[in-house]
Protein backbone atom coordinates (compact mmCIF):
# COMPACT_ATOMS: atom_id res chain seq x y z
CA UNK A 1 0.00 0.00 0.00
CA UNK A 2 0.90 3.48 -0.85
CA UNK A 3 2.24 5.62 1.77
CA UNK A 4 0.70 8.83 1.93
CA UNK A 5 2.46 11.57 2.25
CA UNK A 6 1.45 13.54 5.41
CA UNK A 7 2.96 17.36 4.46
CA UNK A 8 1.23 16.99 0.99
CA UNK A 9 -0.85 19.72 2.37
CA UNK A 10 2.34 22.09 3.10
CA UNK A 11 2.66 24.06 -0.54
CA UNK A 12 -1.07 25.02 -0.31
CA UNK A 13 -0.67 25.89 3.21
CA UNK A 14 2.40 28.28 2.36
CA UNK A 15 0.61 29.29 -0.83
CA UNK A 16 -2.06 30.27 1.24
CA UNK A 17 -0.64 32.60 3.56
CA UNK A 18 1.27 34.25 0.71
CA UNK A 19 -1.90 35.23 -1.10
CA UNK A 20 -3.87 36.36 2.02
CA UNK A 21 -0.24 38.18 3.38
CA UNK A 22 0.30 40.25 0.03
CA UNK A 23 -3.45 41.37 -0.19
CA UNK A 24 -2.20 44.55 1.80
CA UNK A 25 0.36 45.38 -0.05
CA UNK A 26 -2.01 44.80 -3.45
CA UNK A 27 -4.66 47.28 -1.99
CA UNK A 28 -1.58 49.62 -1.34
CA UNK A 29 -0.53 49.73 -4.35
CA UNK A 30 -3.97 50.63 -5.79
CA UNK A 31 -4.82 53.04 -3.64
CA UNK A 32 -1.42 54.75 -4.35
CA UNK A 33 -2.73 54.63 -7.57
CA UNK A 34 -5.27 56.66 -6.35
CA UNK A 35 -8.11 53.97 -7.34
CA UNK A 36 -10.77 55.32 -4.23
CA UNK A 37 -11.62 52.98 -1.67
CA UNK A 38 -14.77 51.63 -2.55
CA UNK A 39 -13.67 51.11 -6.12
CA UNK A 40 -10.76 48.95 -4.80
CA UNK A 41 -13.64 46.76 -3.12
CA UNK A 42 -15.94 46.74 -5.58
CA UNK A 43 -12.87 45.53 -8.08
CA UNK A 44 -11.82 42.72 -6.01
CA UNK A 45 -15.32 41.13 -5.52
CA UNK A 46 -15.59 40.88 -9.03
CA UNK A 47 -12.55 39.51 -10.36
CA UNK A 48 -12.97 37.36 -6.98
CA UNK A 49 -16.69 36.26 -8.19
CA UNK A 50 -15.60 35.32 -11.74
CA UNK A 51 -12.91 32.92 -11.16
CA UNK A 52 -15.51 31.32 -8.31
CA UNK A 53 -18.06 31.15 -10.32
CA UNK A 54 -15.41 29.71 -13.32
CA UNK A 55 -14.50 27.06 -10.65
CA UNK A 56 -18.23 26.05 -9.80
CA UNK A 57 -18.69 26.04 -13.40
CA UNK A 58 -16.00 23.68 -14.08
CA UNK A 59 -16.69 21.80 -11.21
CA UNK A 60 -21.12 21.63 -12.53
CA UNK A 61 -21.85 22.50 -8.56
CA UNK A 62 -25.25 23.90 -8.75
CA UNK A 63 -25.38 27.84 -7.65
CA UNK A 64 -27.85 28.01 -4.66
CA UNK A 65 -31.78 28.60 -5.74
CA UNK A 66 -32.93 28.84 -2.32
CA UNK A 67 -34.24 32.45 -1.93
CA UNK A 68 -33.20 32.37 1.93
CA UNK A 69 -29.97 31.71 0.94
CA UNK A 70 -29.54 34.17 -1.28
CA UNK A 71 -31.12 36.84 1.57
CA UNK A 72 -28.36 35.38 4.14
CA UNK A 73 -25.62 35.45 1.23
CA UNK A 74 -26.68 39.65 0.87
CA UNK A 75 -26.28 39.89 4.66
CA UNK A 76 -22.45 37.88 4.81
CA UNK A 77 -21.42 40.15 2.05
CA UNK A 78 -22.11 43.06 3.76
CA UNK A 79 -20.55 41.90 6.48
CA UNK A 80 -17.34 40.01 5.17
CA UNK A 81 -16.97 41.96 2.26
CA UNK A 82 -18.61 45.00 0.63
CA UNK A 83 -17.92 47.10 4.22
CA UNK A 84 -14.47 45.61 5.45
CA UNK A 85 -12.86 45.76 2.04
CA UNK A 86 -13.66 49.42 1.62
CA UNK A 87 -12.75 50.04 5.06
CA UNK A 88 -9.46 48.59 4.62
CA UNK A 89 -9.32 49.81 1.27
CA UNK A 90 -9.64 53.38 2.85
CA UNK A 91 -7.35 52.84 5.75
CA UNK A 92 -4.85 51.97 3.56
CA UNK A 93 -4.81 55.30 2.35
CA UNK A 94 -3.61 56.39 5.84
CA UNK A 95 -1.69 53.58 7.20
CA UNK A 96 1.06 51.63 5.79
CA UNK A 97 0.12 48.13 4.45
CA UNK A 98 2.05 47.00 7.15
CA UNK A 99 0.26 48.37 10.12
CA UNK A 100 -2.86 47.40 8.30
CA UNK A 101 -1.90 43.49 8.04
CA UNK A 102 -0.57 43.68 11.77
CA UNK A 103 -4.39 44.97 12.86
CA UNK A 104 -5.81 42.48 10.98
CA UNK A 105 -4.05 39.97 13.28
CA UNK A 106 -7.22 40.88 15.62
CA UNK A 107 -9.62 39.02 13.65
CA UNK A 108 -9.84 36.25 15.39
CA UNK A 109 -10.10 37.76 18.78
CA UNK A 110 -12.92 39.83 17.52
CA UNK A 111 -14.61 36.89 15.99
CA UNK A 112 -14.42 35.50 19.61
CA UNK A 113 -16.61 38.58 21.23
CA UNK A 114 -19.41 38.23 18.21
CA UNK A 115 -19.55 34.26 18.36
CA UNK A 116 -19.82 34.58 22.07
CA UNK A 117 -22.74 36.63 21.98
CA UNK A 118 -24.33 34.82 18.47
CA UNK A 119 -23.90 31.48 18.39
CA UNK A 120 -25.86 29.04 21.80
CA UNK A 121 -23.30 27.24 23.30
CA UNK A 122 -20.00 29.66 23.71
CA UNK A 123 -19.00 30.54 26.82
CA UNK A 124 -16.31 32.94 27.99
CA UNK A 125 -13.45 31.06 30.40
CA UNK A 126 -10.74 32.38 31.77
CA UNK A 127 -8.13 31.41 29.20
CA UNK A 128 -10.74 32.95 26.19
CA UNK A 129 -10.50 36.38 28.67
CA UNK A 130 -6.65 36.22 29.28
CA UNK A 131 -6.55 36.00 25.46
CA UNK A 132 -8.89 39.02 24.61
CA UNK A 133 -7.54 41.12 27.52
CA UNK A 134 -4.15 40.09 25.67
CA UNK A 135 -4.92 40.59 22.61
CA UNK A 136 -6.55 43.96 23.43
CA UNK A 137 -3.55 45.19 24.71
CA UNK A 138 -1.82 44.33 21.73
CA UNK A 139 -4.28 46.45 19.82
CA UNK A 140 -3.97 49.69 21.73
CA UNK A 141 0.04 49.41 21.44
CA UNK A 142 -0.71 49.54 17.47
CA UNK A 143 -3.35 52.39 17.54
CA UNK A 144 -1.53 54.21 19.87
CA UNK A 145 2.24 53.77 19.82
CA UNK A 146 2.94 54.63 16.44
CA UNK A 147 0.64 56.81 15.49
CA UNK A 148 2.88 59.77 13.50
CA UNK A 149 5.24 57.48 13.71
CA UNK A 150 5.06 54.63 10.87
CA UNK A 151 4.70 56.50 7.23
CA UNK A 152 1.49 58.30 7.35
CA UNK A 153 -0.21 56.41 9.96
CA UNK A 154 -3.23 58.57 10.79
CA UNK A 155 -5.62 57.32 13.75
CA UNK A 156 -8.73 57.59 11.34
CA UNK A 157 -7.03 55.28 8.92
CA UNK A 158 -5.95 52.77 11.96
CA UNK A 159 -9.17 52.89 13.34
CA UNK A 160 -10.76 52.30 9.57
CA UNK A 161 -8.36 49.00 9.97
CA UNK A 162 -9.89 47.61 13.19
CA UNK A 163 -13.39 48.46 11.88
CA UNK A 164 -12.71 45.87 9.13
CA UNK A 165 -11.48 43.16 11.97
CA UNK A 166 -14.53 44.06 13.41
CA UNK A 167 -16.97 43.26 10.08
CA UNK A 168 -15.52 40.31 10.02
CA UNK A 169 -15.79 39.07 13.70
CA UNK A 170 -19.86 39.44 13.22
CA UNK A 171 -19.82 38.09 9.46
CA UNK A 172 -18.01 34.87 10.58
CA UNK A 173 -20.35 34.71 13.86
CA UNK A 174 -23.33 35.07 11.44
CA UNK A 175 -21.99 33.02 8.96
CA UNK A 176 -21.39 30.15 11.16
CA UNK A 177 -24.95 30.42 13.01
CA UNK A 178 -26.87 31.56 9.25
CA UNK A 179 -24.93 30.64 6.40
CA UNK A 180 -22.80 27.76 6.77
CA UNK A 181 -24.70 24.82 6.41
CA UNK A 182 -26.83 26.09 3.51
CA UNK A 183 -27.49 23.10 0.99
CA UNK A 184 -24.87 23.49 -1.32
CA UNK A 185 -20.49 23.75 -1.98
CA UNK A 186 -18.19 25.15 -1.02
CA UNK A 187 -17.54 27.10 -4.39
CA UNK A 188 -20.72 28.01 -5.29
CA UNK A 189 -21.90 29.50 -2.07
CA UNK A 190 -19.45 31.72 -1.92
CA UNK A 191 -19.77 32.44 -5.58
CA UNK A 192 -23.36 33.56 -4.14
CA UNK A 193 -21.74 35.10 -1.28
CA UNK A 194 -19.02 37.77 -3.70
CA UNK A 195 -21.79 38.31 -6.23
CA UNK A 196 -24.11 39.63 -3.64
CA UNK A 197 -20.93 41.68 -2.28
CA UNK A 198 -20.13 43.15 -6.35
CA UNK A 199 -24.20 43.91 -6.79
CA UNK A 200 -24.35 46.32 -3.26
CA UNK A 201 -20.85 47.63 -4.33
CA UNK A 202 -21.63 48.67 -7.81
CA UNK A 203 -24.58 50.42 -6.33
CA UNK A 204 -22.58 52.29 -4.06
CA UNK A 205 -18.95 52.97 -6.38
CA UNK A 206 -20.47 55.93 -8.08
CA UNK A 207 -21.91 57.40 -5.52
CA UNK A 208 -18.94 56.94 -2.93
CA UNK A 209 -16.31 57.04 -5.43
CA UNK A 210 -17.47 58.75 -8.59
CA UNK A 211 -17.17 57.18 -12.03
CA UNK A 212 -14.08 54.71 -12.67
CA UNK A 213 -10.77 55.69 -13.99
CA UNK A 214 -8.07 53.89 -15.75
CA UNK A 215 -5.68 53.75 -12.96
CA UNK A 216 -2.47 52.15 -14.85
CA UNK A 217 -1.12 48.72 -15.69
CA UNK A 218 0.39 48.11 -12.21
CA UNK A 219 -2.69 48.72 -10.09
CA UNK A 220 -4.73 47.01 -12.74
CA UNK A 221 -2.71 44.01 -12.37
CA UNK A 222 -2.66 44.35 -8.77
CA UNK A 223 -6.61 44.42 -8.57
CA UNK A 224 -7.11 41.42 -10.48
CA UNK A 225 -4.57 39.51 -8.53
CA UNK A 226 -6.32 40.79 -5.17
CA UNK A 227 -9.73 39.76 -6.53
CA UNK A 228 -9.20 36.27 -8.81
CA UNK A 229 -6.59 35.01 -6.02
CA UNK A 230 -6.57 36.81 -2.66
CA UNK A 231 -10.29 37.20 -3.33
CA UNK A 232 -11.14 33.86 -5.26
CA UNK A 233 -8.57 30.98 -6.15
CA UNK A 234 -7.68 31.52 -2.11
CA UNK A 235 -10.94 30.04 -0.77
CA UNK A 236 -10.85 26.52 -2.69
CA UNK A 237 -6.95 26.39 -1.55
CA UNK A 238 -7.91 27.04 2.31
CA UNK A 239 -10.78 24.46 1.58
CA UNK A 240 -7.89 22.13 0.30
CA UNK A 241 -5.45 22.46 3.38
CA UNK A 242 -8.67 22.19 5.69
CA UNK A 243 -10.00 18.90 4.01
CA UNK A 244 -5.82 17.38 4.35
CA UNK A 245 -4.71 18.92 7.36
CA UNK A 246 -7.31 19.42 9.68
CA UNK A 247 -9.15 23.13 10.66
CA UNK A 248 -6.57 23.48 13.35
CA UNK A 249 -3.68 23.57 11.35
CA UNK A 250 -5.39 25.51 8.72
CA UNK A 251 -6.73 27.82 11.35
CA UNK A 252 -2.62 28.68 12.15
CA UNK A 253 -2.45 30.42 8.91
CA UNK A 254 -3.55 33.21 10.97
CA UNK A 255 0.06 33.62 12.13
CA UNK A 256 1.68 33.67 8.99
CA UNK A 257 -0.05 36.32 7.22
CA UNK A 258 1.20 39.27 9.69
CA UNK A 259 4.70 38.13 8.57
CA UNK A 260 4.02 38.13 4.83
CA UNK A 261 2.25 41.67 4.93
CA UNK A 262 5.24 42.83 6.72
CA UNK A 263 7.88 40.90 4.65
CA UNK A 264 6.54 42.37 1.57
CA UNK A 265 5.19 45.55 2.85
CA UNK A 266 8.92 46.76 4.21
CA UNK A 267 10.51 45.10 0.99
CA UNK A 268 8.69 45.96 -2.12
CA UNK A 269 6.91 49.16 -0.52
CA UNK A 270 9.98 50.34 1.20
CA UNK A 271 7.42 50.83 4.46
CA UNK A 272 9.32 50.97 8.08
CA UNK A 273 8.02 48.72 10.79
CA UNK A 274 8.20 50.27 14.23
CA UNK A 275 9.25 48.48 17.47
CA UNK A 276 5.96 49.43 19.19
CA UNK A 277 3.74 47.72 16.33
CA UNK A 278 5.64 45.14 16.45
CA UNK A 279 5.53 44.37 19.87
CA UNK A 280 1.85 44.99 19.68
CA UNK A 281 0.95 42.36 16.93
CA UNK A 282 2.94 40.02 19.02
CA UNK A 283 0.09 40.80 21.96
CA UNK A 284 -2.19 39.99 19.48
CA UNK A 285 -0.72 36.68 18.29
CA UNK A 286 -0.37 35.90 21.66
CA UNK A 287 -4.00 36.90 22.64
CA UNK A 288 -4.83 34.65 19.73
CA UNK A 289 -3.00 31.23 20.96
CA UNK A 290 -4.43 32.05 24.44
CA UNK A 291 -7.97 31.59 22.77
CA UNK A 292 -7.42 28.91 20.84
CA UNK A 293 -5.12 27.11 23.53
CA UNK A 294 -6.17 23.19 24.67
CA UNK A 295 -8.76 24.01 28.27
CA UNK A 296 -9.20 27.53 27.03
CA UNK A 297 -13.20 26.40 26.37
CA UNK A 298 -12.41 26.89 23.02
CA UNK A 299 -13.08 23.22 21.01
CA UNK A 300 -16.11 24.71 18.98
CA UNK A 301 -14.38 27.88 18.67
CA UNK A 302 -11.08 26.73 17.29
CA UNK A 303 -13.71 26.16 14.45
CA UNK A 304 -15.41 29.76 14.24
CA UNK A 305 -12.96 31.76 12.35
CA UNK A 306 -12.41 28.42 10.35
CA UNK A 307 -15.78 27.04 9.23
CA UNK A 308 -16.95 29.87 7.33
CA UNK A 309 -14.34 28.84 5.16
CA UNK A 310 -13.80 25.26 5.57
CA UNK A 311 -15.93 23.95 2.46
CA UNK A 312 -18.24 26.44 3.38
CA UNK A 313 -18.77 30.03 2.41
CA UNK A 314 -16.84 33.32 4.05
CA UNK A 315 -13.75 32.61 3.54
CA UNK A 316 -11.93 35.44 3.42
CA UNK A 317 -10.03 37.81 3.91
CA UNK A 318 -8.98 38.73 6.19
CA UNK A 319 -7.64 41.34 4.42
Amino acid sequence: MERRDETRWLPGFLGLSLMWGSSFALIKVAVDADVPPVWVALWRCLFGALALAAITAARRDAFPRSPATWGHALVVALMLNSVPFALLAYGETRVSSVLAGMINAATPLSTLLFTLALVPGERLTRGRLAGLATGFCGVLAMLGGDIGGVGDVTLAGAAACLGSTLCYGAGFAYTRRFFADRPGSAAALSTSQLTCATAQLALAAPLLGGPPSWPGWSAAAALVTLGALGTGVAYILNLRVIREAGPTVASTVTYLIPLWSTLLGMLLLAEPLGWRTAAGALLVLAGVALTRARGAGGGKLDHARDEPMAGRPGARPQA
